[in-house]
């Protein structure tokens, strides 16, 4: 800025206000100033602007998996807040892994994030605590922090948007309804285990029930499992979007059984899938504003909002036993 003020024959000052759009500067002059930036190829240095005002001007967000389309909408929400606040996104993906979020998030912390949206992996979040007693708000989304940190949470209805799929089973008459969901630890998979259990009721059966991760050949090898019993489920609930896909894979060439998913994803219309639905860019949207309220100086009571889901009917939940 000293170069382009000599170069220009103004104060520094000046410069400042013609690089920052600031009134109070003649229009020859600052034209003169802009000839002198153009000739010079000054660029303003934004890590010193931001940091003379307190912040970075970015924000961290771990998540479980960048390519999941389910995250990826979430992640793409968020890059659009932060960038309508100015901000930019750093992001990383956890695999569902509790040591590497913990790395992500110290090392967004370590470069002076302003803030974080955590999808967590783990359900220890003491790492964090002198993070947020120094002033780094963070908000947590799809999955909430565990035992002791009390922060902005987004969840979606998990537990009633799998009793609304159970329910929706039952009603076309299916009374034997597997359920294929992902590893019991994780908290999504087990309030969708909790919703399909109480609203079947006494249909609940242990044997059509397997919790494992979404690799083909586990799916494939609890479905044969399953449909070799002597009372065989003639309907299988699945516990999110990748889990469905798999499932659609192994009961290839088979006639049935009826199918509902946990998650809307690609293709599931022109396949004719049933799904229930949740809005990943809802929430991410919802949570990058409650980060950027937090920002903004709101130290009100952590927030803990539960986004409804609903069930889309596309041929595949309604056929009959």
């Amino acid at each position: 800025m000293k170069d382009v003020a000599s170069a220009a024959g103004v104060a520094l000052k000046t410069v400042s206000r013609v690089v920052n759009g600031e009134p109070g500067v003649h229009p020859a002059t600052a034209d003169r100033v802009r000839a002198a930036i153009d000739r010079l190829g000054y660029s303003r240095n934004e890590s010193a602007r931001v940091l003379r005002r307190g912040r970075t001007a970015t924000i961290g967000l771990v998540i479980e998996d960048v390519a999941d389309p389910f995250y990826a909408g979430l992640s793409r929400a968020v890059e659009s807040v932060a960038a309508a606040h100015g901000c930019l996104l750093l992001s990383g993906s956890s695999s569902e892994d509790p040591e590497r979020e913990r790395e992500l998030v110290l090392t967004f912390c370590a470069r002076r994030v302003d803030g974080l949206i955590v999808v967590p992996a783990g359900e220890d979040h003491s790492y964090l605590r002198p993070e947020l007693d120094a002033g780094t708000p963070a908000v947590f989304v799809d999955r909430p922090p565990g035992p002791g940190i009390d922060v902005d949470t987004v969840l979606a209805d998990n537990a009633g948007g799998a009793a609304l799929a159970t329910r929706h089973l039952v009603a076309h008459g299916h009374s034997r309804i597997a359920f294929l969901g992902d590893e019991p630890s994780i908290f999504t998979a087990a309030r969708r285990l909790h919703g399909f259990r109480t609203a079947l009721g006494h249909l609940y059966d242990e044997r059509l029930v397997c919790m494992r991760s979404p690799a083909l050949d586990t799916v494939r090898a609890a479905l044969d499992r399953m449909l070799a019993l002597d009372r065989p489920p003639t309907a299988v609930f699945t516990g999110n979007g990748r889990l469905t896909v798999t499932a659609l894979r192994a009961l290839a060439g088979r006639r049935g059984p009826a199918v509902v998913g946990f998650d809307d994803f690609e293709l599931s219309d022109l396949l004719g899938v049933t799904v229930v639905a949740q809005d990943p860019a809802r929430m991410g949207r919802v949570a990058a504003e409650l980060l950027f309220r937090r920002l903004s100086g709101d130290t009100g009571p952590a927030e803990h909002p539960v986004l409804p889901v609903g069930l889309v009917p596309r041929g595949s939940g309604e056929l009959p036993p």
